[in-house]
Protein backbone atom coordinates (compact mmCIF):
# COMPACT_ATOMS: atom_id res chain seq x y z
CA UNK A 1 0.00 0.00 0.00
CA UNK A 2 2.80 2.21 0.61
CA UNK A 3 3.55 1.66 -2.80
CA UNK A 4 0.46 2.70 -4.13
CA UNK A 5 0.83 5.85 -1.90
CA UNK A 6 3.73 6.38 -3.20
CA UNK A 7 2.72 6.56 -6.99
CA UNK A 8 -0.72 8.59 -5.85
CA UNK A 9 2.08 11.12 -4.68
CA UNK A 10 4.43 10.84 -7.72
CA UNK A 11 1.12 11.23 -9.93
CA UNK A 12 0.14 14.10 -7.59
CA UNK A 13 3.78 15.90 -7.47
CA UNK A 14 3.73 15.26 -11.58
CA UNK A 15 0.57 17.01 -11.83
CA UNK A 16 1.68 19.92 -9.61
CA UNK A 17 4.66 20.04 -11.41
CA UNK A 18 2.81 19.67 -14.99
CA UNK A 19 -0.79 20.60 -14.51
CA UNK A 20 -1.97 20.25 -18.09
CA UNK A 21 -0.69 16.14 -17.21
CA UNK A 22 -3.99 15.13 -15.49
CA UNK A 23 -6.14 16.88 -18.23
CA UNK A 24 -4.31 15.33 -21.08
CA UNK A 25 -7.08 13.71 -22.34
CA UNK A 26 -9.51 16.52 -22.48
CA UNK A 27 -6.89 18.97 -24.12
CA UNK A 28 -6.41 16.56 -26.77
CA UNK A 29 -10.64 16.34 -27.14
CA UNK A 30 -10.12 20.50 -27.72
CA UNK A 31 -7.33 19.67 -30.31
CA UNK A 32 -9.52 17.47 -32.37
CA UNK A 33 -12.85 19.76 -32.07
CA UNK A 34 -10.26 22.97 -32.67
CA UNK A 35 -8.66 20.75 -35.77
CA UNK A 36 -12.06 20.18 -37.09
CA UNK A 37 -13.16 23.37 -36.38
CA UNK A 38 -10.19 24.98 -38.09
CA UNK A 39 -10.71 22.63 -41.54
CA UNK A 40 -14.31 23.58 -41.59
CA UNK A 41 -13.07 26.79 -41.64
CA UNK A 42 -10.77 26.60 -44.18
CA UNK A 43 -13.51 24.76 -46.22
CA UNK A 44 -15.69 27.43 -45.92
CA UNK A 45 -12.35 30.03 -47.06
CA UNK A 46 -12.30 27.69 -49.89
CA UNK A 47 -15.34 27.92 -50.86
CA UNK A 48 -15.70 31.66 -50.36
CA UNK A 49 -12.57 31.70 -52.70
CA UNK A 50 -14.82 30.09 -55.12
CA UNK A 51 -17.52 31.71 -54.59
CA UNK A 52 -16.29 35.16 -55.18
CA UNK A 53 -15.59 33.85 -59.04
CA UNK A 54 -18.55 32.54 -59.44
CA UNK A 55 -20.58 35.97 -57.53
CA UNK A 56 -18.22 38.16 -60.28
CA UNK A 57 -19.36 36.05 -63.17
CA UNK A 58 -23.06 36.16 -62.03
CA UNK A 59 -22.56 39.92 -61.83
CA UNK A 60 -20.70 40.39 -64.84
CA UNK A 61 -23.60 38.23 -66.69
CA UNK A 62 -26.06 40.46 -65.34
CA UNK A 63 -23.86 43.62 -66.34
CA UNK A 64 -23.64 42.20 -69.98
CA UNK A 65 -27.44 41.67 -70.00
CA UNK A 66 -27.98 45.35 -69.09
CA UNK A 67 -25.65 46.38 -70.96
CA UNK A 68 -27.36 44.60 -74.15
CA UNK A 69 -31.01 45.67 -73.25
CA UNK A 70 -30.46 49.27 -72.80
CA UNK A 71 -28.01 49.13 -76.20
CA UNK A 72 -31.46 47.88 -77.54
CA UNK A 73 -33.66 49.90 -75.78
CA UNK A 74 -31.40 53.22 -76.87
CA UNK A 75 -31.36 51.97 -80.17
CA UNK A 76 -35.05 51.90 -80.63
CA UNK A 77 -35.20 55.01 -78.91
CA UNK A 78 -32.79 56.53 -81.85
CA UNK A 79 -34.92 54.88 -84.33
CA UNK A 80 -38.17 56.18 -82.73
CA UNK A 81 -36.36 59.90 -82.07
CA UNK A 82 -35.82 59.67 -86.01
CA UNK A 83 -38.71 58.62 -87.68
CA UNK A 84 -40.74 61.47 -85.49
CA UNK A 85 -38.71 63.83 -86.43
CA UNK A 86 -39.03 62.75 -89.77
CA UNK A 87 -42.56 63.08 -89.56
CA UNK A 88 -42.14 66.48 -88.25
CA UNK A 89 -40.86 68.08 -90.50
CA UNK A 90 -42.74 66.08 -93.05
CA UNK A 91 -45.94 67.28 -91.71
CA UNK A 92 -44.74 70.90 -90.09
CA UNK A 93 -46.76 72.76 -92.63
CA UNK A 94 -49.98 70.76 -91.85
CA UNK A 95 -51.31 73.26 -89.51
CA UNK A 96 -51.20 76.09 -91.52
CA UNK A 97 -52.12 74.15 -94.74
CA UNK A 98 -55.43 73.49 -92.69
CA UNK A 99 -55.79 76.96 -91.78
CA UNK A 100 -54.81 78.90 -95.82
CA UNK A 101 -57.70 75.82 -97.36
CA UNK A 102 -60.48 78.09 -96.08
CA UNK A 103 -59.07 80.82 -98.19
CA UNK A 104 -58.57 79.00 -100.64
CA UNK A 105 -61.77 77.84 -100.61
CA UNK A 106 -62.99 81.64 -100.78
CA UNK A 107 -60.66 82.34 -103.70
CA UNK A 108 -62.50 79.72 -105.98
CA UNK A 109 -66.29 80.99 -105.01
CA UNK A 110 -64.77 84.66 -106.22
CA UNK A 111 -63.56 83.46 -109.23
CA UNK A 112 -66.62 81.40 -110.16
CA UNK A 113 -68.62 84.41 -109.51
CA UNK A 114 -66.03 86.60 -111.77
CA UNK A 115 -67.93 84.53 -114.69
CA UNK A 116 -71.25 85.09 -113.72
CA UNK A 117 -71.36 87.93 -111.90
CA UNK A 118 -72.24 91.92 -113.67
CA UNK A 119 -72.14 93.24 -110.04
CA UNK A 120 -68.73 94.49 -110.20
CA UNK A 121 -68.76 96.05 -106.42
CA UNK A 122 -70.01 93.05 -105.26
CA UNK A 123 -66.77 91.19 -106.60
CA UNK A 124 -64.44 93.96 -105.14
CA UNK A 125 -66.39 93.53 -101.37
CA UNK A 126 -65.68 89.59 -101.77
CA UNK A 127 -62.22 90.46 -102.64
CA UNK A 128 -61.73 92.42 -100.00
CA UNK A 129 -63.24 90.41 -97.48
CA UNK A 130 -61.00 87.40 -98.77
CA UNK A 131 -57.81 89.95 -98.30
CA UNK A 132 -58.98 90.87 -94.50
CA UNK A 133 -59.33 87.16 -93.75
CA UNK A 134 -56.10 86.40 -95.08
CA UNK A 135 -54.55 89.35 -93.08
CA UNK A 136 -55.76 87.83 -90.03
CA UNK A 137 -55.15 84.83 -90.29
CA UNK A 138 -51.26 86.35 -90.96
CA UNK A 139 -51.59 88.21 -87.92
CA UNK A 140 -52.81 84.95 -85.73
CA UNK A 141 -49.68 83.14 -86.98
CA UNK A 142 -47.50 85.73 -85.58
CA UNK A 143 -46.64 87.65 -89.29
CA UNK A 144 -46.96 91.70 -89.11
CA UNK A 145 -45.82 93.82 -91.82
CA UNK A 146 -42.58 95.78 -91.73
CA UNK A 147 -43.78 99.53 -91.88
CA UNK A 148 -41.26 101.33 -94.11
CA UNK A 149 -42.69 104.94 -95.47
CA UNK A 150 -41.32 107.74 -93.88
CA UNK A 151 -38.91 106.09 -91.15
CA UNK A 152 -34.97 106.25 -91.10
CA UNK A 153 -33.71 103.51 -93.56
CA UNK A 154 -32.83 100.44 -90.57
CA UNK A 155 -30.50 97.61 -92.37
CA UNK A 156 -31.66 95.02 -90.53
CA UNK A 157 -34.82 95.09 -91.66
CA UNK A 158 -35.13 97.10 -94.83
CA UNK A 159 -33.35 96.79 -97.85
CA UNK A 160 -32.33 99.77 -100.19
CA UNK A 161 -32.85 99.34 -103.66
CA UNK A 162 -32.55 102.40 -105.05
CA UNK A 163 -32.35 106.57 -104.50
CA UNK A 164 -34.74 108.98 -105.82
CA UNK A 165 -35.05 113.24 -105.21
CA UNK A 166 -36.70 113.85 -102.43
CA UNK A 167 -39.96 115.80 -102.68
CA UNK A 168 -39.05 118.18 -99.21
CA UNK A 169 -36.10 118.13 -97.03
CA UNK A 170 -38.11 116.20 -94.28
CA UNK A 171 -37.97 113.28 -96.77
CA UNK A 172 -34.36 113.60 -96.99
CA UNK A 173 -32.63 110.11 -95.73
CA UNK A 174 -35.51 108.67 -95.40
CA UNK A 175 -37.96 105.79 -96.97
CA UNK A 176 -40.25 107.49 -99.77
CA UNK A 177 -41.46 104.28 -101.23
CA UNK A 178 -41.50 100.44 -100.82
CA UNK A 179 -41.32 98.22 -103.93
CA UNK A 180 -41.84 95.17 -101.95
CA UNK A 181 -43.36 94.87 -98.52
CA UNK A 182 -41.26 93.05 -95.39
CA UNK A 183 -43.31 91.12 -92.84
CA UNK A 184 -41.36 89.28 -89.46
CA UNK A 185 -42.43 86.31 -88.20
CA UNK A 186 -42.71 87.61 -84.24
CA UNK A 187 -39.71 88.65 -83.79
CA UNK A 188 -37.78 87.38 -86.86
CA UNK A 189 -37.56 89.10 -90.32
CA UNK A 190 -38.60 86.50 -92.74
CA UNK A 191 -38.37 89.08 -95.89
CA UNK A 192 -36.92 92.23 -95.86
CA UNK A 193 -39.04 95.51 -97.08
CA UNK A 194 -37.24 96.65 -100.30
CA UNK A 195 -37.67 100.08 -100.20
CA UNK A 196 -36.43 103.66 -102.37
CA UNK A 197 -34.75 106.41 -100.37
CA UNK A 198 -35.30 110.22 -100.87
CA UNK A 199 -31.79 112.11 -101.21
Amino acid sequence: MTRKKHKKEEVTDEQILDPTAGDTATFSDKNVVNDEKKDEENKTEEKIEVNPVEQIQAQLDEMKDKYIRLSAEFDNYRKRSLREKMDLTKYASEDILQSILPLYDDFERAMKSWDESTDIDAVKQGLHLIYNKFYDFLKTKGISEIEAIGKELNTDIHEAITKIPAQDDAMKGKIVDVVQKGYMLNDKVIRFSKVVIGE
